[in-house]
């Protein structure tokens, strides 16, 4: 663990370099911790009686926010501590801490005399500095949306089509987790005030335009058979967290790199676990589901023994 150089929290991760095996576990770890300390925030908001449609006001929430509430009930109080609890794990950085300037209205449009432009999308915009570390800055949109996730709908024919939507503070923080776990290691630096996520990750050499990215580990990017879902982004997989499935897409050539050792790794994806609840919708593609977490290259239909024929 070191000191990032620009807002002097600790960080696991410095330009090319993998980190190792405890490092990356201390930031797996903090992405969970950081899950839970926000859906805390969410529970002792909720016996407040405080609705939130979004959850961009518990992610920017201080630690004073309940001010002179906290000595008036328990509950508040119990408040307050969740939200210092998760300010801790998501700390309020500043857009100058990085050389931009927020008061422009686009502080993105030129580099830094520290970082320069690598890319970016729709969700962030990505530098790196000299140590070609890499930041990413993610980009709230009007009504406090962040991200993209994917909504799921039944066609006629049965088969589910996902369809990418904005999403919100915590699918993006569980994206970042899954990224981090499956594919390029990414850590959480912090929050601006004005709500721009800022991420941080290993850099990896980019691909060659319109290389075939389909081969894409599949130990890890399992491709989901067409006959039970169609996905609006390129190559929908199903990959595991924690044990759980999610279908992940958009791993296109720009959103993968080499890494050091010369292997891909994925750097950005659109994602969204397939719940429990959805597949008892769809028994068949619930049970292929179930064979391919034990073996990637498991068949559509389950095998069935002569003698039951």
């Amino acid at each position: 663990m070191q000191k990032d150089p620009f807002t002097g929290g600790e960080t696991f991760l410095e330009g090319p370099r993998l980190p190792g095996g405890e490092a990356w576990q201390r930031i797996l770890d903090g992405h969970g911790q950081r899950l839970r300390a926000l859906d805390q925030v969410g529970a002792k908001a909720a016996q407040c009686a405080i609705g939130t449609d979004k959850d961009r006001a518990l992610v920017l929430a201080q630690g004073d926010e309940v001010g002179l509430l906290e000595f008036a009930e328990p509950r508040w109080a119990e408040l307050g501590d969740a939200i210092r609890a998760f300010r801790a794990t998501l700390p309020l950085v500043r857009l100058e801490d990085f050389g931009f300037d927020s008061e422009l209205d686009d502080p993105f449009e030129a580099n830094t005399t520290r970082l320069h432009r690598i890319g970016g999308g729709v969700e962030a915009l990505a530098f790196a500095d000299a140590q070609r570390s890499v930041y990413k800055f993610f980009l709230f949109r009007e009504g406090g949306d962040l991200g993209a996730t994917f909504r799921y709908d039944r066609a006629d024919d049965g088969l589910f089509v996902a369809t990418a939507v904005p999403g919100s503070y915590r699918r993006l923080f569980e994206k970042l987790r899954l990224t981090h776990s499956v594919g390029m290691p990414t850590e959480i630096l912090g929050v601006t005030p004005e709500g721009v996520l800022v991420a941080k990750q290993t850099y990896g050499q980019p691909l060659p335009a319109q290389q075939d990215v389909s081969g894409l580990d599949p130990e890890r990017f399992i491709p989901i058979p067409s006959r039970f879902l169609r996905a609006d982004r390129d190559h929908p997989r199903l990959a595991f967290l924690d044990g759980e499935p999610w279908l992940v897409a958009d791993t296109h050539d720009r959103n993968v790199v080499r890494d050091e050792r010369g292997a891909l790794r994925v750097i950005d994806l659109v994602a969204a676990p397939l719940s429990d609840t959805l597949l008892e919708r769809a028994p068949l593609f619930r049970d292929w589901i179930a064979r391919a977490k034990e073996d990637p290259r498991a068949e559509i239909l389950a095998p069935v023994n002569d003698d039951e024929l």
